[in-house]
């Protein structure tokens, strides 16, 4: 008996240390333990500058141009960005009002559009956002641009006591914008208790948006411990339903009407970013701290279902899929995943408004499916950053350059587009594909 018994606990003993050790060996990985330094893989010549975009967290690329939304208060990032736990100066939020940019991916220039009836919100803290034809308008014509807003919880003090009353009220903020103007009009907010801490937005239409809530615990020593334990599936995505007839009002609209929301995808850890993928149904959700893309479909009836996943070596913020018009391959595509090298020390650097001191580092990956097995993603690192030249990435975007344009045309290449939460501009660099 005492024989088995021991023969018993050994075997137990010998299967909890092969988990637990792996478990503990990738979450170390993901987390950045093992990255004593980070190098540059470019050199200062090769990077280009786009100038007045601060602090911007995401990137899409629609139509032959780049949208993005900054924070154009310095300090704001580092006093109040509830996405990063950080909550200190509710009242600098008030007054802060962040931008939306288009920029032209060949000149690199950037052009900070102009608000239209957007004056009655108080402050407008960006972070994640989406982009959306308006299926009213001719092909090319106009878009929705759906971003959230981290304005505080006008019900807190700092004598509150009540744990129901939360320091940020998060809402989204719908726009509507006629490509190639300098103007942006906003259309109507859109708020639910559903809503708890959004990151990132993927809209499927004009009026059937999914949002990423990527913490259940807001602040603290809790929120630190969600973020490395990798079986904290405290998160979820939600899906809102917003009656058509409100985006054509000409009336403020009550931010909690006439929106559905409910949840599409429960038990996630510490979903994050969203893009669009291989085909208007596709959509991607960075499981951030876990290393994991997840792949799902959007059926007729807004209903997702997880088809397939990419595990990363780094933690993914807002991953994108590119694919190069010029190949002629048969898979030609790959997906962006940008993410922070050394995660870790955001808990210090996130309040740190100092870019000799505070440096981030970077990195950024692309997968491509593999040549050799099925459902088999081949990832390659093509490009990293101590931190020096852009601090922290959120997202990335590439664009295909022409052939014809290409010095050396024996080889396929692309640009780069990468942006950070506390990046002082987004930059730009040639890749080989």
């Amino acid at each position: 008996m005492k024989t088995s018994t021991l023969l018993v606990t050994s075997l137990v003993g010998a299967l909890a240390a092969y988990y637990w050790g792996e478990f503990v060996y990738r979450t170390m990985t993901v987390m950045g333990v093992f990255r004593w330094q980070v190098p540059n893989m470019y050199a200062d010549e090769d990077i280009v500058y786009i100038e007045d975009t601060q602090h911007c967290e995401d990137v899409h690329h629609h139509d032959g141009l780049l949208y993005t939304a900054c924070e154009d208060n310095l300090d704001g990032r580092f006093k109040w960005f509830p996405p990063l736990g950080t909550f200190t100066e509710p009242e600098l939020a008030s007054k802060s009002k962040g931008s939306i940019h288009v920029v032209d991916p060949k000149t690199k220039q950037s052009k900070r559009l102009k608000f239209q009836n957007f004056d009655h919100i108080t402050g407008f803290i960006t972070h994640g956002f989406d982009i959306v034809a308006d299926p009213d308008q001719p092909e090319g014509k106009a878009i929705y641009l759906i971003a959230i807003n981290h304005l505080p919880n006008p019900q807190w003090t700092a004598t509150t006591t009540d744990p129901s009353i939360h320091k940020a009220r998060s809402q989204l903020e719908v726009f509507h914008h006629e490509i190639g103007s300098d103007t942006i009009r906003y259309v109507r907010s859109i708020w639910n208790d559903l809503i708890r801490t959004p990151n990132d937005v993927y809209a499927h239409s004009p009026t059937t948006i999914f949002v990423s809530n990527d913490h259940y615990h807001r602040e603290g020593i809790k929120r630190a411990l969600e973020d490395i334990n990798f079986n904290a599936k405290y998160t979820e995505v939600i899906k809102l339903e917003v009656e058509p007839e409100t985006l054509k009002s000409s009336e403020i609209i009550n931010s909690a009407d006439r929106v559905q929301a409910s949840i599409a995808l429960p038990h996630m850890h510490i979903s994050n970013g969203m893009g669009h993928g291989r085909t208007d149904r596709e959509i991607l959700i960075a499981n951030c701290a876990s290393g994991i893309l997840k792949i799902g479909q959007v059926d007729d009836n807004g209903n997702v279902t997880l088809t397939d996943e990419i595990r990363a070596e780094i933690v993914i913020d807002n991953p994108s899929y590119f694919s190069d018009p010029y190949s002629d391959a048969p898979k030609k595509g790959g997906f962006l995943l940008p993410g922070v090298a050394q995660p870790l020390t955001l808990g210090h650097t996130s309040h740190d408004s100092s870019y000799e001191g505070a440096k981030d580092s970077v990195m950024v990956w692309y997968a491509t499916p593999s040549k050799t097995e099925e459902k088999k993603w081949d990832q390659r690192l093509i490009f990293s950053d101590d931190g020096r030249r852009l601090r922290s990435i959120s997202g990335a975007v590439m664009v295909p350059i022409d052939p014809e344009e290409q010095e050396d045309k024996t080889k396929r290449q692309a640009m780069l587009f990468m942006t950070g939460f506390v990046s002082r501009s987004m930059i730009a660099v040639e890749v080989d594909l």
